[in-house]
């Protein structure tokens, strides 16, 4: 998922040893508050409409409005049912995949939720088709039948991922009669039937949330009220936390306050879970410009110091990253370690000699602000200029709707992006980071990527799909679509007045605001 999502093994779900002493510290009385939880992130919601956003800040809100038919649940690695009472592949091809729907679940305006839904909302995520949307995400999807309370969702190819691709926020239920069948919803609502209602939104300020009283499925109905503040930067979330203006922060505190975490802090608990969270350089290879050319890609793959990044800009709560697949996901390999162990000034000039390209060479690096992108990009800046063998100009843009119309657009050769798997397999940082039509929009296509990717989702043994994904692995540390910076733990800190904070989040994409109360 773009801009931060993902676990394979259990023991990355487990919650960081630092954290988990600290949460045992509960006083011993209640505090008698009341009202709502306030939560502060700096996230970006991009659109309420889940046709409309690939991105994990709104995800992380359809994880509470809406529903899908499957979920992750806490502390697994595999989908369980939630709108639908079950779901499983018919037949033994894994072309037909079919769920019946819960008889009692309803939208929060009390309709009862039907398969016509279902496969309404499916069907206009395909002919909507937004820029900034799910849809490649179900690219094996023909098509969508509901008869009763039964849904059966038709593949064009062996797809043994599409139970965990309906059990993201791509899949969130809406309701048939709100939403228009073929372009997005306009306006601040959500028709949904999750665990919480909508009851305003301002964007890039807050979100309210009440609780859904009529909400049934694999989640705990909601205890409290949340107000959800989306901040700029860190900075300002971290000033918002300082100043007990929210009780809850999740992504990103800045690094200097994660670094300096330890459980003797005042009035702070926190958690630190397994971490798949990443950081990608992607390359705008599209005629004109100068990333079209793989020997310039493969000479800033030469020159990334990534342990400087970490150092620098994170303050070592990152890792440098060595492939598109973080470490944790079942196939991670280290092929562009192997190509590129060191950085290596002369390697990238040698490169670069030997396809008669004169330095420097200039080229845009465009960045969301929020977090700290800015510095990271500025760092990355500095490296690749201290060559001699480029010139960078980076561009900040401020929204992240614009941001991510410009990289579609292609108005810049290269730009930083995060990335949260929607759902813990490999396929899922292969197949939307370089597969065809993938979400990242830069023009790269290779047809030995893709013929790999479609094998790998044939096999509903996903550890015999690992070579493949080592493959796959090894041609992109060739090509350079895409440059891996980092990965990240995932870190939540709470007040001591508020409990389950520690389900928030796990990096499976789910925001579990349900969980939260206060003691």
């Amino acid at each position: 998922m773009r801009s931060v999502r993902s676990k394979v093994i259990a023991a990355v779900l487990v919650l960081g040893v630092a954290g988990v002493g600290a949460w045992q510290l509960i006083p011993e009385s209640g505090t008698g508050h009341s009202g709502a939880i306030r939560v502060g992130t700096t996230d970006v919601v991009s659109s309420l409409d889940p046709a409309g956003a690939y991105d994990a800040g709104s995800w992380a809100l359809f994880s509470n409005v809406y529903q899908s038919l499957m979920t992750m649940k806490s502390g697994s690695d595999q989908p369980v049912p939630d709108a639908a009472s079950w779901c499983k592949f018919i037949g033994q091809k894994l072309t037909t995949y079919q769920c019946e729907l819960r008889p009692d679940v309803k939208f929060a305006n009390g309709r009862a939720v039907t398969a016509e839904d279902v496969k309404f909302s499916f069907d206009r995520i395909k002919a909507i088709n937004s820029e900034q949307g799910p849809a490649p995400l179900f690219n094996t999807l023909e098509s969508v039948k509901a008869e009763g309370r039964t849904v059966t969702f038709n593949l064009s190819a062996r797809d043994a991922t599409f139970p965990f691709k309906i059990a993201t926020g791509a899949a969130s239920i809406v309701d048939k009669d709100k939403y228009p069948a073929k372009a997005l919803r306009e306006g601040d609502k959500a028709d949904g039937s999750g665990p919480y209602v909508l009851s305003s939104y301002t964007p890039g300020s807050s979100v309210e949330l009440k609780v859904n009283e009529s909400y049934v499925g694999q989640g705990k109905p909601a205890h409290a009220a949340v107000t959800v503040k989306y901040f700029k930067g860190s900075a300002e979330l971290n000033k918002a936390w300082t100043d007990h203006e929210v009780e809850v922060a999740h992504r990103d505190m800045p690094p200097e306050v994660l670094a300096g975490l330890n459980p003797g802090l005042k009035d702070t608990r926190y958690t630190q879970s397994g971490g798949t969270e990443i950081r990608n350089m992607v390359f705008n290879v599209r005629q004109g410009s100068p990333m079209a050319q793989e020997p310039v890609r493969r000479a800033v793959a030469a020159l990334l110091d990534r342990s400087k990044v970490a150092g620098a800009v994170y303050k070592g709560t990152v890792t440098p990253l060595y492939s598109i697949v973080p470490a944790g996901i079942g196939g991670h390999t280290t092929p562009f370690f192997d190509a590129y162990p060191q950085p290596n000034a002369v390697a990238a000039k040698n490169l670069l000699k030997a396809a008669n390209i004169n330095g420097p060479v200039s080229f845009t690096l465009g960045v969301n602000v929020r977090a700290t992108n800015v510095e990271e990009a500025n760092e990355i800046k500095k490296q690749l200029e201290e060559s001699g063998l480029f010139q960078v100009t980076v561009k900040p843009v401020e929204k992240w709707d614009d941001f991510q119309k410009g990289y579609a657009a292609g108005q810049f050769d290269a730009y930083t992006i995060g990335w949260i798997a929607d759902f813990p397999d490999a396929d899922n940082f292969v197949a939307p980071l370089v597969g065809a039509d993938s979400s990242m929009n830069n023009g790269y296509s290779d047809k030995a990527v893709d013929e790999l990717i479609t094998r790998t989702q044939s096999f509903s043994n996903r550890g015999e799909a690992a070579n493949d994904f080592r493959e796959v692995q090894k041609v992109v540390a060739q090509h350079v679509p895409v440059l891996p910076i980092w990965q990240k733990k995932d870190y939540v800190l709470a007040r001591d007045a508020v409990s389950g904070a520690q389900y928030l989040s796990d990096g499976t994409g789910v925001w579990r605001l349900w969980e939260l109360n206060w003691l």
